[in-house]
């Protein structure tokens, strides 16, 4: 019989493969985080991804299996929280997707916004490491406790309760936004360093569910005042409580549908009129294909 050791180096390297992760120290997190610690007791109600995709869009009604051996943690399945609400604690191989897409490395300053119970954010600290730190947030605050409590024992991790989008996290070298937004939040990216790497879900709303969006993961990177954005991922996931422009909705949601936000290469924050290249344009922020300044300036020399 497996034991937990086994289970959890098994379901690590199925996420290497299954998320094409290239960060040995991610993929070592995942083998040494004991999932089960942030689920709080068992028995636990375990859930299939393709079944998750299907009910967050109201394709499908969620469904879930029971069961108390810890050993079944360790697949991509998602574990609910809190079945009223929907919550579940996520899917392993997305949550491995976007970290991976971070590049994070020892010594790095992360925030985690919309941290649930813990688990994804203890698997940042370990990548990181004493050297580095991380800030958690969470706006419900149920959740927000059991994440202080379960992530007590790395001194280097804290958590915020409330919005996210109003918190200061400091300077940044990767974030992860954990809910969807129609843009990025100004602060975020004022906040990331030279090359600080930003990943965060570009949504729009789904009409049978106002509290769910659906579009992709995009990955920006600063580079001087500039900042290049690339596609990591499709995602459906819940909205952020705010970061929601009602009058970006319509044209997001054009770009999304016509599939014209997989050319994203830039978050344009400079003033500029609008042009061909802007998929979608705003004051003081713009999804655009055309290429950053910084890289424009890198491919010249």
């Amino acid at each position: 019989m497996m034991t937990l050791e086994d289970c959890r180096y098994f379901y690590a390297q199925e996420l290497r493969w299954t998320a094409n992760l290239s960060s040995p120290a991610l993929i070592n997190a995942y083998a040494r985080v004991p999932r089960e610690k942030y689920l709080g007791p068992p028995p636990w109600q375990i859930g299939s991804a393709d079944d998750r995709a299907m009910s967050i869009s109201g394709m499908a009604n969620m469904n879930y299996l029971t069961t108390d051996d810890p050993r079944d943690l360790y697949h991509n399945v998602v574990v609910a929280l809190d079945i009223a609400h929907n919550i579940n604690n996520g899917q392993p191989g997305a949550l491995a997707r976007w970290i991976n897409a971070l590049d994070l490395r020892e010594g790095d300053h992360a925030y985690h916004l919309g941290c649930g119970v813990g688990y994804y954010t203890a698997i940042i600290a370990e990548v990181v490491g004493a050297g580095g730190s991380v800030v958690g947030s969470e706006v419900h605050s149920e959740l927000a406790a059991r994440a202080k409590e379960n992530l007590s024992g790395y001194p280097y991790v804290s958590v915020h309760t409330g919005d996210g989008a109003q918190f200061d996290p400091g300077a940044c070298d990767a974030m992860l936004i954990n809910a969807g937004v129609t843009h990025p939040h100004q602060l975020w990216l004022e906040r990331l360093r030279e090359g600080g790497r930003l990943v965060l879900p570009i949504t729009m709303t789904l009409a049978p569910m106002p509290t769910v969006g659906a579009g992709i993961m995009a990955k920006i990177t600063r580079r001087g005042s500039a900042f290049s954005a690339e596609f990591v991922s499709p995602v459906a996931i819940f909205s952020c409580s705010s970061v929601r422009d009602p009058q970006l909705e319509a044209p997001l949601a054009k770009a999304l549908s016509s599939r014209a936000v997989l050319k994203l290469k830039s978050i344009r924050v400079d003033a500029h009129e609008p042009a061909d290249t802007c998929l979608v344009h705003a004051s003081g922020v713009c999804l655009s294909t055309a290429e950053s300044a910084a890289t424009g300036q890198a491919a010249a020399t």
